[in-house]
């Protein structure tokens, strides 16, 4: 018996197999049990999303002789012929083949005739986009009016193509991309049937590759096993697809957000060797720093993604203004990729414009403070012997001055109320558990429960995971089984948050107001005309 592929072996057969349409299922399915069909229905979608397949599923289910929950039996002689393709009242037929209006004209023409086998005749017309605009206008008529034993199935993935007269005259439905856990989720059970061993991490990557289609990741997953010698390796994933792994991307964005140009540059050469698709990386690295950015506003919107624990970790180093400055960076060097002499110059160009432009108070290498010009009849004025010697910017420098303030502020951990602060520190937490522990004031605090009053604007920070780490990192410092107990409301006392904020600001103004009562900017401005460039002083 010869090979049947992946694709066709484990198409869906009734509405319960379907995946990731639910939306499709349920309409259909309602329609069904309220008998309120209509007499013509159009699927759009992109390719390998289930539109031919949902709808030779409704066709065999209003034909049915023995619907199980308004799903087809599969057991009757209607469904057993239409799963064999030899039902004589399902008409199929490709429309990128059968353009011509004389094809359309011959096919409507058996329409008037009662079906031979079931309760309806159903023409289940492919890629419908495809018919010529006289095709259109023949079928328009019977369209609208068709004989109350005929049924219109149309599909498409170009449902702009379409005349508006047309679309007037069905009920639509546009199925939904797949998401990679579905796909993955399918190609497990799937694999499980086979008795085939695959590794998760690969599975990962072939669903990712099949771009929300689960025929291209079938169709990729028979490949992989093909390639893998009956097995789905992930070292033979990559060789098959050409892609480089994740951890590549995550090196990349560590580097990027440690400012570390040596080793960006030394992870690309890395890259170099495995002759990757420059662009494809540049895409997964545009992927992730989409998820990065979901994540800091929205920490539940990413539960369901593969990397979740990779893409907290780098959502901890980089700043919400530096996750949204590399992706329009990268998304504006991915148009110009193909613009530069050779691919991995355009990807390292990229790369360099990200750290170049990154905000100077993101960057966590430290930034090498302007040598000032010496100007001609410099004025001989001493600072003071107390005050630190700034560093300034006349309209000739243009790099950021960075100096010390004259008078610190006080610390954080100085004031009456740091003993919340000084516990968050001590717990050496990170990531959105440090962001929730700041925005929180501790009410109460013993061996049995901790209570927290959370800033009602910071709600979002909270979930399961984040609440059970500050739990956790509590007991291991208290030394003792406590309960964490968060409530939601206004109060007055500043939280850490805030007061690291104020800090901050503290300290940058009184840079400023070293910087503008100096002697020697002072005697520059008089003399020389000089000026200090706004938002290039910063405290030390």
């Amino acid at each position: 018996m010869s090979y049947q592929v992946l694709a066709r072996k484990w198409r869906p057969h009734n509405f319960t197999e379907v995946v990731g349409q639910e939306h499709v299922v349920k309409s259909l399915t309602n329609a069904l049990q309220h008998d309120r069909l209509h007499h013509a229905y159009l699927f759009t979608g992109t390719r390998g999303v289930g539109k031919t397949t949902i709808a030779r599923i409704l066709a065999k289910a209003i034909n049915c002789e023995n619907l199980q929950d308004f799903n087809p039996c599969g057991v009757c002689s209607v469904c057993r012929d239409l799963d064999e393709g030899r039902f004589m009242d399902l008409i199929e037929v490709d429309a990128a083949s059968r353009t011509k209006v004389e094809d359309t004209r011959d096919l409507l023409d058996n329409a008037q005739y009662a079906p031979n086998q079931g309760r309806y005749k159903v023409y289940l017309i492919d890629e419908v986009h495809m018919l010529s605009g006289h095709s259109f206008n023949a079928l328009l008529k019977t369209l609208e009016e068709p004989p109350p034993h005929v049924k219109f199935l149309l599909a498409t993935t170009d449902p702009h193509k379409i005349p508006v007269t047309v679309l007037s005259r069905c009920l639509q439905f546009n199925l939904k991309r797949l998401l990679p856990g579905q796909i993955f989720t399918q190609m497990e059970f799937i694999l499980q049937q086979e008795h085939i061993e695959a590794e998760p991490a690969a599975l990962k990557l072939l669903s990712r590759a099949a771009d929300g289609s689960m025929r291209d990741g079938l169709s990729l997953l028979d490949q992989a096993i093909v390639y893998g010698n009956g097995k789905v390796g992930t070292e033979e994933v990559y060789a098959m697809l050409g892609t480089v792994a994740q951890q590549p991307v995550e090196d990349i964005l560590t580097a990027l957000a440690d400012g570390d140009a040596a080793a960006l540059l030394d992870k690309i050469n890395e890259l170099a060797n495995l002759t990757p698709d420059f662009s494809d990386v540049l895409q997964q690295i545009l992927q992730v720093l989409h998820r990065i950015a979901l994540l800091q506003q929205i920490p539940t919107a990413i539960d369901h993604d593969f990397d979740v624990d990779m893409v907290a970790a780098l959502a901890s180093k980089l700043t919400p203004e530096d996750v949204q400055l590399y992706y329009q960076i990268g998304l504006v060097g991915q148009r110009d990729l193909d613009l530069a002499p050779d691919p991995r110059s355009g990807f390292e160009m990229v790369m360099l414009r990200m750290l170049t432009f990154r905000p100077v108070g993101a960057t966590a290498a430290p930034v090498k403070p302007a040598q000032p010009r010496q100007p001609v009849n410099k004025p001989q004025a001493q600072p003071a012997s107390n005050q630190p010697q700034p560093v300034y910017n006349t309209e000739v420098i243009t790099q950021p001055a960075i100096v010390a303030e004259k008078n610190p502020p006080e610390t954080v951990a100085q004031q009456h109320d740091s003993t919340w602060i000084e516990m968050v520190a001590a717990m050496k937490i990170s990531g959105l558990t440090r962001e929730l522990a700041h925005n929180c004031v501790l009410e109460n605090i013993d061996d049995t429960v901790c209570t927290l009053i959370l800033d009602p604007g910071h709600k979002q920070l909270r979930s399961s995971r984040t609440e059970e780490n500050l739990q956790k990192a509590l007991q291991a410092y208290r030394k003792a089984p406590l309960k964490l107990v968060i409530t939601s409301e206004k109060t007055s006392i500043a939280t850490p948050a805030v007061q690291l904020t104020k800090a901050r600001e503290d300290r940058q103004q009184a840079a400023v107001d070293a910087i503008n009562s100096d002697e020697n900017v002072l005697a520059l401005k008089e003399h020389l005309g000089a000026r200090v460039m706004p938002g290039t002083i910063e405290p030390t």
